[in-house]
């Protein structure tokens, strides 16, 4: 029985030792075993290097173990298998359902299970606890000793925690963690190692329960060797914390005490640490910076450095496409195979994606050392939303996560058909229950019932959801009568059976085969394992249980969060992906190191957990001693730095990025500044600036793909610069010439020089888009002027935004405007007029008729929720208000309601307005006046225009110029055009827009309600134009003194009009039409033409732009060629009437009005 410490630094070559003394151990004549003992993830590779190292026959006797499978050994020999071995999965659900059930007990942690990532938690300090060998029982006995209010309570829970796990998990099974427990106390009984000869290979340092097997191994073992990366011994003086070597010399000092103990002899120990290392053999640059890279003070390597490198990258993209770049050149260049690279980086979860995507670009083999997270799965989804469906009950997001994911026997268009309708009508919770649905695809209050093209689409929608709720609501129906969790696994599990999941699983995976996607195969076949190994473990540890669905399907959801999947092991030749902390099996010949960015390598955050640095600290000093605290990891990562940059023998590249994904800037890390002292001319590259120079295109040149992408952007570099280096038109003539690649190079050209501008729409088509009647809406005409192309996308292509079911602005316009319709209905079949209602009148009115059409809409929004209905309250208090404010108006004025909803067109009451186009085609003019008022005087009579808006909204005479605002001209000259063919003497007196609110006014509290009501008038005043007649105006408002509160018009001490008046002669009222009706002809004009340009105006900083839901079609962006607006600039008021009276002169009267 001895011990034997195998020293050497990093590269001289301790595995190799080990290997060939157990080979010249194997012809030694004996019979005894030679066990080489390594960490469980370094297995596979130490068992290929045994293979190499020693004859096939041999391997009978020399053998690659881990704890785990020298445990596996023993117990297969002397017991120990009896009680089941617990999986991780299993470990946190019982977790869970442990401090669920102890909830009340708990003073710290009652209501902390819920929390995300709290059972991880809980499990990582029970094993941390179980390793260092602190029972439930010492932990509790250590609170009656601590100060330390907090922490005695939070270990007061712990301990709890703790006892209930192992109370529950020795009646049946046996932890992970017990397993070294229990093989130290089987050990002794075995008699396979008698004599065995170990060496422990790989291990920085050892937990307590490893200490104790070793210690067994000690006594039973002939020898038992260990290596240890460091210098030489120690023991003539104190370890500093801060030593490159401090973990490795710790543990040489717990195993000397161990031997001490048990009176191990100690054999003379394996100095490798003499000449260059054997790793090094061929680099001397590579030899020093393992010699010196911490020494301090800092030696200095004068000479230039060919085998190391750094690279600057101008972000975490370009820095991979380097790599790829350099890998390629290598292996073409340099004699390398893909199988001697390795890219390691400290953030695999950051990198793993991108070297996925530029690599297979590149056609380079990789295998990328990460196993990933399984709950986005879409078999997972499909099981956990099965949950959050009931549990969210049915909401929108829940039911179409569950379909989205492929397995519920939809199509994608039945899915897109009944979300769209979902959305549209906030279907959620029990209307899911609800035997047929009637909602309607499109609310009209002046057509209440379903109309005929609306049938077929529901009906479909109907069967559709029949496919979806049926089998739902019967699995429900049948878990909730599950007694235990052994019954809701089962009844789970045939559900997903009559769902036909493993055989659509097993579709797909033979789909990604076909497609050659083997690791996505890989992963659907892992899955669909693991699922049924987590109900096998929940019904094993705890199918007895009884518990909520909230409850099985947290459990659930705690199970899947613990399995995590790999992908299909590497072939022979392939590049090697992986973090720089697994990486220590690997004999890298070429390493690149990404990412070496400051705060990522070295790592400088660790996350405490539930026991803090604080914490540990009174548990130290209570001689309990714990895992490493975040300082110490700290430290560590210094020793992983080291590791990391001495794994490679011949190549090392350091690289990092200065800015990440989203434009972030990042800083190099230290090692960048620290190799940059001892190496003062290290190569150094960079693409922060692009050179272009002979040698850096062609580094540029690799395989075909990204070579083809590398001379596209040179051709569009040289279109920008007229600049080009003559390797790229060789490049060129290469790709053009080749059959395969010839279609795509054309392809890339026309995109290259793809802009965004459209052509017309040829003449024959536009009536087609348009219909052959050609009857225009003022306001397609407006936004027509706004920008041609938004027009065209929506009246042309007829494209419509998915509609959700909300109350945007839109709908309230719709629902105030007919509210106001009926209101003036209700007048007139109560034989009243504007001038006889009161407040009150207005008030029960308004409640009438909101209350009324909400009931009469089957799941109208606004009786959808509290929320909407608290929302339709207010609506009745604003339109009250209006209809109020309206009447005082009327009262106030001359002016009576001649018509309310006026339409004009075919078959209405006003005719079209037609307009005559240049090549003598007409177009007619449409729409719905809100309110008419007259006023008559002896032979003539006076009208005013009003609109309503339910948000602010002033005339602006420059957009009338552009042709930006033309409802209101074009309405009153509906009116007009009407009265002169009835020979009817009718004249303008105005337009206006009321703006139907119930606004807040800030006043003193002893204000009196007369003031008060002029405060609102002066809030909800007419905006808009009026006649500049004193006389007119003070019909308009027969109380006014100075300014108008109900006009926007002053009148003068003298009875003349105010110059504040927003005011315009007859005169200029038929400038302004026949402007309009100019613009109407221009743009109908242009409109026919075909012209769906994308020109979009803007006016100071207004745009269409900022709110077009067509922003994704046209792909407007001022960067691109021939995007530009149509900027259009604002006039005042006296150079508009100006302009248009100049028009007149220049048109002279072809335009008739």
């Amino acid at each position: 029985m001895s011990i034997r410490f195998i020293y050497g630094r990093a590269g001289t070559g301790k595995t190799a030792f080990c290997l060939n003394d157990i080979k010249r151990k194997l012809n030694d004549g004996k019979s005894h075993p030679l066990i080489l003992l390594v960490p469980e993830q370094f297995t596979f590779e130490a068992e290929k290097y045994l293979l190499n190292t020693i004859e096939k026959d041999e391997k009978i006797r020399a053998q690659v173990l881990s704890f785990k499978t020298l445990a596996n050994r023993v117990f297969t020999e002397v017991g120990g298998l009896t009680r089941q071995h617990m999986k991780s999965c299993g470990r946190s659900m019982l977790i869970y359902k442990i401090i669920e059930d102890i909830q009340k007990y708990l003073k710290v942690y009652s209501k902390a299970s819920r929390q995300q990532g709290f059972i991880k938690k809980v499990s990582e300090v029970i094993t941390e606890l179980k390793r260092f060998e602190v029972t439930p029982e010492k932990l509790l006995e250590i609170t009656e000793t601590i100060d330390n209010l907090g922490l005695r309570e939070k270990l007061k829970d712990i301990s709890l925690i703790y006892s209930k796990f192992e109370e529950s998990l020795h009646q049946n099974y046996i932890d992970q963690e017990d397993e070294l427990t229990l093989l130290a106390e089987k050990l002794e009984y075995s008699s396979q190692f008698e004599g065995a000869e170990f060496w422990i290979d790989g291990f920085t340092g050892f937990t307590p329960k490893q200490y104790r097997v070793i210690e067994k191994l000690l006594k039973k073992a002939s020898r038992v060797n260990v290596t240890l990366c460091m210098d030489t011994s120690h023991n003539s003086y104190e370890i500093d914390t801060t030593d490159l070597f401090y973990t490795t010399k710790k543990t040489e000092d717990k195993l000397l005490e161990i031997c001490q103990r048990n009176n191990i002899s100690y054999e003379k120990p394996v100095n490798l640490n003499i000449g260059i290392p054997q790793r090094f053999k061929e680099s001397e640059e590579l030899s020093f910076i393992e010699k010196h890279l911490f020494s301090y003070p800092y030696k200095v390597y004068l000479k230039e450095t060919e085998d190391i490198s750094i690279f600057k990258a101008v972000n975490v993209y370009s820095e991979v496409e380097e790599t790829a770049r350099d890998i390629i050149r290598l292996v073409r260049d340099e004699g390398f195979r893909y199988s001697d690279i390795v890219v390691a980086t400290r953030d695999l979860n950051r990198y793993h994606k991108l070297i996925k995507a530029i690599f297979s670009q590149y056609g380079i083999p990789y295998f990328i050392d990460l196993k990933i997270e399984i709950k986005n799965n879409p078999i997972i989804v499909f099981i956990t939303s099965l949950f959050d469906i009931h549990l969210k009950r049915w909401s929108y997001e829940s039911v179409f996560r569950y379909l989205k994911t492929g397995f519920a026997d939809l199509e994608k268009e039945d899915i897109n058909l009944i979300e769209n309708y979902v959305l549209a009508n906030g279907i959620k919770g029990d209307k899911w229950k609800e035997k047929v649905w009637n909602y309607r695809l499109n609310y009209r209050f002046d057509r209440l019932s379903i109309e005929e093209d609306e049938k077929e689409i529901i009906e479909r929608v109907n069967e559709i959801k029949g496919k979806i709720a049926t089998p739902l609501q019967y699995f429900y129906k049948k878990f909730s009568k599950s007694k235990n969790i052994k019954e809701a696994c089962g009844t789970l599990y045939d559900f997903l059976v009559e769902m036909k999941l493993p055989q659509k699983i097993e579709k797909l995976i033979e789909k990604f085969k076909q497609e050659k996607e083997f690791d996505t195969a890989n992963q659907y076949a892992q899955v669909w394992d693991i699922v049924v190994d987590v109900l096998d473990q929940m019904v094993e540890v705890m199918g007895e249980e009884k518990v909520t669905v909230e409850q099985f399907a947290k459990i659930l959801s705690i199970g899947f969060d613990e399995y995590q999947i790999g992908s299909i092991p590497p072939a022979l030749d392939e590049v090697l992906v992986t973090s720089v902390d697994r990486m220590k099996s690997h004999n890298a010949k070429a390493l690149y190191i990404i990412g070496v960015n400051d705060g990522i390598f070295p790592a400088s955050l660790f996350e405490e957990g539930i026991l803090t640095d604080g914490d540990r600290e009174i548990l130290a000093s209570h001689n309990v001693e714990l895992d490493r605290d975040t300082k110490t990891k700290i430290f560590e990562e210094q020793f992983l730095v080291y590791t990391a940059l001495t794994s490679t023998s011949k190549f090392l590249r350091i690289s990092y990025p200065i800015a990440d994904h989203e434009g972030k800037s990042l800083r190099p890390s230290i090692i960048i500044s620290r190799l940059k002292k001892i190496f003062p001319k290290i190569k150094q590259f960079s693409n922060v600036v692009e050179m272009d120079t002979a040698e850096e295109n062609l580094n540029r040149v690799s395989t075909p793909s990204p070579t083809f992408n590398e001379m596209v952007s040179a051709v569009k570099k040289w279109d920008i610069t007229n600049k080009m280096h003559p390797l790229w038109l060789d490049v060129y003539k290469w790709y053009a010439k080749s059959e395969s690649w010839k279609p795509k190079l054309t392809r890339a050209l026309e995109g290259l020089y793809y802009t965004n501008q459209v052509e017309k729409v040829p003449a024959h088509k536009v009536k087609k888009l348009y219909g052959d009647e050609m009857y225009f809406s003022v306001s397609r005409l407006e936004k027509y002027a706004a920008c041609p192309f938004a027009y065209f996308v929506q009246y042309g292509l007829k494209a419509k935004e998915r509609k959700i079911f909300s109350f945007e602005p839109p709908d309230l316009g719709t629902f105030m405007h007919n509210v106001l319709d009926r209101f003036s209905k209700a007048l007139e079949e109560e034989g009243l007029t504007w001038q006889d209602i009161n407040r009150e009148w207005c008030d029960e009115a308004v409640a009438i008729i909101v209350d009324d059409m909400i009931q009469k809409i089957p799941g109208y929004i606004l009786n959808s929720s509290p929320r909407y209905k608290y929302l339709a309250e207010r609506l009745k208090r604003v339109l009250s208000n209006a209809v109020w404010v309206v009447s005082e108006h009327i009262k106030r004025s001359s002016f009576v309601p001649l018509d309310h909803e006026v339409a004009f067109g075919d078959n209405q009451k006003y005719p079209p307005i037609k307009i005559v186009l240049s090549n003598g085609e007409e177009i007619n003019l449409i729409g719905r006046i809100d309110r008419v008022d007259i006023f008559e005087k002896e032979d003539e009579a006076y009208i005013r225009i009003i609109d309503y808006k339910s948000g602010n909204k002033t005339l602006d005479l420059s957009d009338v110029f552009y042709g930006l605002e033309l409802q209101l001209l074009i309405y009153l000259d509906a009116i007009l055009e009407s009265a002169i063919k009835g020979n009817t003497n009718l004249n303008p007196a105005g337009i206006f827009y009321f703006k139907i609110d119930d606004p807040i006014i800030k006043a003193d509290k002893d204000i009196s309600d007369e003031e008060l009501q002029m405060q609102i008038f002066k809030k909800l005043r007419l905006e808009g134009l009026v006649l500049n007649d004193a006389q007119i105006i003070k019909e308009m408002d027969k109380s006014i003194e100075g300014t108008s509160y109900i006009i926007p018009a002053t009148i003068n001490k003298d009875g003349s009009v105010g110059k504040n008046t927003k005011g315009a002669t007859k005169e200029q009222f038929e400038l302004l039409r026949r402007h309009v009706k100019k613009t109407i002809q221009r743009l109908s004009e242009q409109m026919l033409e075909g012209n769906i340009s994308i020109s979009p105006y803007k006016k100071d900083k207004e745009t269409p732009c900022k709110y077009c839901p067509y922003s994704s079609v046209c792909q407007f962006e001022t960067n691109f060629k021939g995007n530009e607006y149509r900027v259009i600039k604002s006039k005042d008021v006296e150079e508009i009437w100006s302009i248009l009276e100049q028009e007149v002169k220049s048109d002279g009267n072809q335009m008739d009005l």
